[in-house]
């Protein structure tokens, strides 16, 4: 590179501008220049990546948590030159509206937590569907702790570390379903040893998969997404710490997707509503298939935990 196309290489920030305060999501805008493509830019607040577009440029709306922060914006090159532009951020306020109600044309799969027919693995919920084995089990129509009467008992342990264990319900095909709400209500033992609690929606019409995925990451505090066609979980940059233990968290998703994309809406977590505004392209699929799906992650010395989930309920229209 020479030294003049140097000197017009880098980040511009247009919004927020530094040292600003901002009520959440906040917007951001920036662009990235240099004398060779720019392949990708990424936003990091507090050392956390909260979003990655493969694009020279960006604009979107990032939802973070009141008070201070550190943001980067970053962005790479062709030849893997990296640009960066830093910036401090006070946040005033978190969003704690409801979001929308679906209308009443829409359909309702209740009690999923009582279905027959769930499927489970252990292998295929690790890295690339391949991880490690872990020891789980699944006990249906349990009377205590329950809300309902019926709660579902999922369990996990075992001897290598970090393994997980995932179950899913198939509920049929939905194919010219766009928008989806997923409700549950989760108990959890022991929540300290858990690495990351996983609520799932997938969806596929038979030429896009549309996962939309969603984590607790307990260990790390935050709450993340699913890239989908990328494959990778990023961080809303949403605080998510440790549950309390032997209480009913409720937790309710709200999704949409285009003919190509996936939307992750928002969510309310004990009361609190956050607007997540994430969306992210959908990968080739030639199945057809609606279901819902929850996963458990183990820690490094698999600790022994278990979680109840009752009132699951599926709302897609």
């Amino acid at each position: 590179m020479t030294l003049a196309a140097a000197a017009f290489a880098g980040v511009t920030v247009s919004s927020p501008a530094a040292g600003s305060t901002s009520g959440s999501p906040v917007h951001f805008v920036a662009s990235a220049t240099s004398a060779n493509p720019i392949t990708a830019m990424r936003i990091y607040v507090d050392n956390i990546s909260v979003y990655l577009v493969s694009a020279s440029k960006l604009d979107t709306n990032v939802t973070i948590a009141a008070g201070g922060h550190s943001v980067v914006v970053q962005a790479w090159d062709s030849t893997g030159a990296v640009f960066k532009a830093a910036l401090s951020l006070t946040v005033s306020s978190t969003t704690t509206t409801s979001l929308p109600a679906p209308p009443s044309t829409a359909v309702i799969k209740a009690n999923i937590d009582q279905m027959a027919g769930w499927q489970s693995c252990t292998v295929c919920a690790g890295a690339n569907a391949n991880g490690p084995v872990a020891t789980y089990s699944m006990v249906e129509n349990q009377a205590s702790p329950s809300l309902d009467g019926a709660s579902a008992k999922f369990s996990i342990s075992g001897t290598t570390p970090y393994s997980d264990a995932l179950w899913w319900k198939q509920l049929g095909a939905a194919d010219s379903a766009t928008h989806l709400k997923y409700d549950v209500a989760f108990y959890i033992t022991n929540p300290g040893v858990a690495q990351a609690l996983e609520f799932d929606n997938n969806q596929s019409n038979g030429v896009h998969k549309f996962i939309y995925g969603t984590q607790c990451n307990i260990k790390g505090n935050h709450w993340d997404v699913w890239g989908n066609a990328a494959g990778n979980w990023i961080s809303t940059g949403i605080p998510c710490g440790i549950p309390t233990a032997f209480v009913w968290h409720h937790l309710t998703w709200e999704f949409q997707r285009t003919s190509t994309n996936v939307i992750f809406v928002g969510f309310t977590y004990d009361g609190v509503t956050h607007y997540v505004n994430r969306s992210y392209p959908a990968r080739s699929s030639t199945v057809h298939e609606m279901n819902v799906a929850f996963q458990m992650d183990g820690d490094y010395a698999m600790h022994a935990y278990s979680t109840w989930l009752d009132k699951v309920t599926l709302t897609y229209w």
